[in-house]
């Protein structure tokens, strides 16, 4: 019999903590709660969550840094639930490591089908070194993608802007991100570069080009790969 997975939930609203307990515990997940960022920090150390959803308004400490100290060990996914809704604080969470972003107040339907989203992503990657996405195949170790059975020429850089991509399947990746992980510090501020090869990309595992269905724009933030 599987163990249910394990959620932390590190926020200082204890309304919001007993919506949470309420809706995920009636879908089978296990509850951990913590209402400062200390306390959070110490219970991710000392249970090792399945999955973590942070708040950034926390008494003690700003939930940005929580997520740095979090990422200099825990790799499992973050999603942070919070009332900041800028375009500049999406972006500064995502690129410090949260895998999605959803604001308050928030839908629990929702809510869950991230979860689901998030945990199905590091089951499925951590045991998969060929990736499937409909007639799409992505050979994580061999470097070989294949399109309805076809071997598709990609350069070795359009290969590590997919791979990223499939394997963070659903998780907004923002343009400074895939930049830095794909091309390195120097070239964080190109995003017309990202746009080229994001277009060369399509054009290859795209159906349609113009009407992409893996390779989605999230407008002034970054790609998600799949839905």
């Amino acid at each position: 019999m599987n163990l249910p997975e394990t959620i932390l939930i590190i926020d200082d609203e204890v309304q919001i903590r007993r919506l949470l307990e309420i809706t995920l515990s009636s879908d089978g997940y296990k509850i951990s709660e913590a209402a400062t960022g200390k306390d959070g920090l110490i219970t991710a150390a000392t249970h090792n969550p399945s999955l973590i959803i942070l708040d950034l308004g926390l008494p003690d400490i700003d939930g940005i840094e929580i997520l740095r100290k979090l990422r200099e060990w825990y790799k499992k996914p973050v999603i942070i639930l919070s009332v900041r809704n800028s375009e500049e604080a999406i972006i500064n969470a995502l690129d410090n490591g949260a895998n999605d972003y959803l604001i308050k107040p928030f839908r629990t339907g929702e809510l869950l089908a991230r979860i689901r989203a998030a945990l199905r992503q590091i089951h499925d990657i951590s045991n998969k070194p060929i990736l499937e996405f409909g007639s799409l195949s992505i050979d994580l170790a061999n470097h070989i993608v294949r399109k309805k059975n076809e071997l598709l020429k990609l350069t070795s850089t359009e290969f590590s802007l997919l791979a990223l991509l499939a394997k963070n399947e659903g998780r907004v990746l923002t343009h400074q991100y895939i930049l830095k992980e794909v091309w390195g510090m120097g070239y964080i501020e190109q995003t017309q570069y990202l746009r080229v090869f994001i277009a060369q990309l399509r054009k290859k595992i795209e159906d349609d080009p113009a009407k992409p269905k893996l390779l989605n724009t999230e407008s002034g933030i970054g790609y998600r790969f799949g839905s």
